[in-house]
Parts: C-alpha cells; structure tokens; sequence
C-alpha cells in the first residue's frame, strides 16, 4: 500500500506508454497517486487522469515557472476546479530562484494569491520550493498557511528551514533525491522529521531514483523511495508505506 503524492503522468514522456506505466504502478503496489496539473496546458490533462482512473487525484494550481502566464480568470478556474470531487489541493505553487522565467515579484503575487484562495476554501496547497528557502517560509508566514497546511514536495532544504515548516503545519515528501549517494541533506533531513509529517513521492518524469538515475521516472519508482526511507528510518518498508499512506489520506481528506 503506497501513496505517490506527487506525479506527472500526463506528461509527454509518457504518451507512448501512459497504462503499462499506470499499470505498473498498480502491480508496485500503488494504491493512490496525485498527478499534479501545473499550468493551463496540464490542468485539463490532469483532469482527464482523474476522470478516468478511480485511485488517481489532482492537485492543481499555477507553477512558479510558469507565473507570468498567468492572465485574469484562471485563479476563478482553479477555484472552480477544486469543487471537483477528486481535486484535493492546490499546486503545485510556490518559488522558483533557479528558471529565470517568471520574474520574482509576479511569483510572489502568483503565490500570495494561491495561497489566499487555499485558506478561502479550506484546501491544502503544494509547495514548489527551489533556492527559494527564505522567501518560501516568509510568504507561507505572512500568508497564513498554517491555516490550511499543505505539502512541502521533493523537500531539498536544511533542517533549520524543515522545523519552519513543520511549524506552519507542513509535511515534508521526499523523492528519488535521498537514494543519491551525494545527497547528504535531504537524508539526514529525513531522519530528523517526524513520522506523522512524512510524505514519499516520486516527481515522475523527474527525480528518478537510483538504480534509474538519468532514466525516465515513473510512479511505480515510488516503491524504491519508501525503501529508502525505511532504511534511514530504521522501519521496515511496510511501516513507511503504511504511516505515509495513513498520512496522505488525512492531509487531503481523501
């Protein structure tokens, strides 16, 4: 029983495949998965998944890559589509410091503005955060974001920067990242968070985890993470797969 909180499978990376990689998730023995819809073109894609696949939910909201697109209208459409039975959070949204697509200030209104219509509508929301750390914690602070709490996905930051965010009420996912042999931080981050505040994801297409490292991710990977995770843990893998389960489902209400 595992829980992929954060997936692409809309993606184009996987047009030519998209049930034998569903399917292949079902036989890891995934039993729910978000696929997240980003942006306008990924929103109606990510709706169609969940349409069509009773285990798979949405998260949708407006990149922060892609904030500058952003035109009148589409915080109503979101909001709209979170009275969607299967939309149970709003992202992923957040900050950006390593793509200099969307200036910064049009990311912060972007952010403020999702996160506003989170608390509005009592819904969880999905955190973007890349070389983004302080600015991250300052927003979600004078946002409120503790009021509706939320996910702080593929989670690459210092331990100082997890307690801030385990403070506004966040959980904390971890990826392919932490079955790196370089990727130091994010396994001692891991070590140290709570296991009521514990999330596994696999960011598929990306973040393929090792032995697949530089290789199309797909959800089914999601397994190779909570092995992870439990060695680090000191749990067995079905104890990961059962309180990160247990966890995602209380989050997103499901």
């Amino acid at each position: 029983m595992l829980f992929d909180t954060h997936t692409h499978l809309d993606a184009a990376e996987f047009d030519n495949d998209r049930e034998e990689v569903i399917q292949r998730a079902v036989d890891a023995g995934v039993t729910r998965m978000i696929n997240i819809g980003f942006n306008r073109e990924t929103i109606p894609t990510t709706m169609d998944l969940v349409e069509k696949y009773d285990f798979m939910y949405a998260a949708v909201g407006w990149h922060p890559v892609d904030a500058i697109t952003m035109k009148d209208g589409d915080l109503e459409w979101i909001a709209s589509l979170c009275q969607h039975e299967k939309v149970v959070a709003i992202g992923e949204i957040g900050l950006d410091y390593h793509w200099d697509t969307s200036p910064k200030e049009i990311q912060h209104t972007v952010l403020r503005q999702q996160i506003g219509l989170a608390r509005e509508i009592g819904m969880p929301i999905v955190i973007h955060n890349r070389d983004a750390h302080e600015d991250i914690v300052k927003i979600l602070r004078e946002e409120k974001a503790s009021e509706v709490g939320g996910i702080m996905h593929s989670f690459s930051g210092s331990w100082e920067t997890a307690e801030m965010c385990l403070d506004l009420g966040f959980h904390l996912s971890f990826g392919g990242p932490i079955t790196f042999k370089n990727a130091k931080q994010p396994k001692e981050v891991l070590t140290k968070v709570p296991m009521d505040r514990l999330l596994i994801e696999t960011d598929s297409p990306y973040l393929t985890p090792h032995p697949y490292r530089g290789k199309r991710n797909e959800t089914a990977h999601v397994a190779l993470v909570a092995e992870a995770a439990a060695a680090l843990k000191g749990v067995s893998v079905e104890e990961i797969a059962r309180i990160t389960t247990q966890n995602a489902l209380e989050l997103f209400g499901i």
